[in-house]
């Protein structure tokens, strides 16, 4: 169980409570990563700056930013981001064989979304060290060059919440508990 303070609105501090309000309208709920990010400043106000971007100035359909944090929550074997992630792909389209397969270290039938799980996987694998052939099945998935560093801000951002929910030792909340997910498996 985790050792860190789970922050609330009401206990966050001041940096905290206006990134808090926005993330309790937009999940209806404060994610217990939020609610541990908020220890830490710097933590918090990288993570909420960088999504705010990645979010709202990205390419990316909400079902692809899925698709690629639900593959970095997997490839970084974080139970509480995937759990989160499969609630939040299965709300913004994502069909449920899609999300298993992710969930399942498989590859999504989907082209698209399959180019796109793919490189996100290499890309924390192999450190940014792509290959042409990683590269060349993002573009042919009709991606483009650029969208390969948006790929980039997505890891980093789900890093930073995948290591904090790896961290603190996240339990999962209730809505995520019927996403529960064993790394082991």
């Amino acid at each position: 169980m985790t050792t860190y303070p789970m922050h609330s609105i009401d206990t966050a501090p001041d940096y905290a409570k206006q990134p808090f309000v926005l993330l309790q309208e937009a999940f209806g709920f404060i994610p217990a990563v939020a609610a541990a990010m908020a220890n830490s400043a710097p933590l918090m106000n990288s993570f909420f700056s960088a999504f705010g971007h990645f979010r709202g100035e990205g390419t990316f359909t909400p079902a692809e930013r899925q698709v690629l944090l639900l593959s970095n929550a997997v490839t970084n074997d974080c139970a509480w981001a995937v759990a989160f992630h499969t609630l939040e792909a299965l709300a913004d389209g994502v069909p449920p064989a899609e999300v298993d397969a992710i969930r399942q270290r498989r590859l999504p039938a989907d082209p698209r979304f399959a180019a796109l799980s793919a490189l996100t996987r290499a890309l924390i694998v192999q450190r940014g060290h792509l290959g042409e052939a990683d590269t060349a099945a993002f573009l042919a998935a009709g991606f483009d060059r650029n969208q390969v560093l948006e790929v980039i801000a997505g890891v980093a951002i789900s890093t930073m919440t995948n290591y904090t929910a790896t961290v603190a030792d996240l339990p999962l909340e209730e809505r995520l508990r019927p996403h529960a997910w064993d790394p082991s498996r």
